[in-house]
């Protein structure tokens, strides 16, 4: 599949998500909820920042606090949302978020790959044991249409390695900052 761009409007999907249910009131008061990509993105300004795994080194360590460190920044910019995407299930993003503390962030499960695969952005990380992935990128989305990406290098040849040169929070206010 094509690598999405600049322009172009997010994919349609529905993400299979788990949410707290007040209403429910025992050990395990989450319920599913499917989320269009329509409830996600029609009318916001939103931030998403895509990595390979919950619980891998870089995107524990930086990349995902990162995000979190800079949060009331996105907001004093006009950001409505910002959005932690992985290629893993809606148990795994929840534990992930509550070993690292997020509060602000929102963790975006893709645990099929559907949103990822209709990005261009799946990518096979079978020498590290992953299967299909993310690319690592970020991209800033009016009401659905990307309007900037920031998309790691190495891509296009599925590059073995993990490289977290310009998809990081720094990179994203910095430009909107600018516009």
């Amino acid at each position: 599949m094509a690598q999405l761009k600049e322009g172009n409007k997010v994919p349609q999907v529905i993400f299979k998500t788990r949410v707290r249910d007040e209403k429910i009131k025992s050990e395990n008061p989450f319920r599913w909820q499917d989320l269009k990509t329509s409830d996600i993105f029609k009318g916001k300004k939103v931030v998403v920042f895509s990595l390979p795994g919950a619980f891998t080194p870089t995107c524990s360590s930086t990349h995902a606090p990162g995000y979190e460190k800079n949060y009331k920044e996105f907001k004093k910019l006009g950001v409505d949302k910002v959005i932690c995407m992985s290629v893993n299930d809606a148990f795994v993003m929840f534990q992930w978020a509550k070993n690292l503390k997020l509060k602000n962030v929102f963790m975006l499960p893709d645990g099929n790959g559907d949103f990822t695969n209709k990005m261009g952005m799946l990518v096979k990380k079978n020498n590290l044991g992953f299967g299909d992935r993310s690319w690592r990128y970020s991209m800033y989305v009016i009401d659905g249409v990307i309007k900037k990406m920031f998309v790691e290098k190495g891509f296009k040849n599925n590059c073995p390695t993990d490289p977290f040169e310009v998809s990081d929070s720094i990179t994203m206010l910095n430009y909107l900052k600018t516009k």
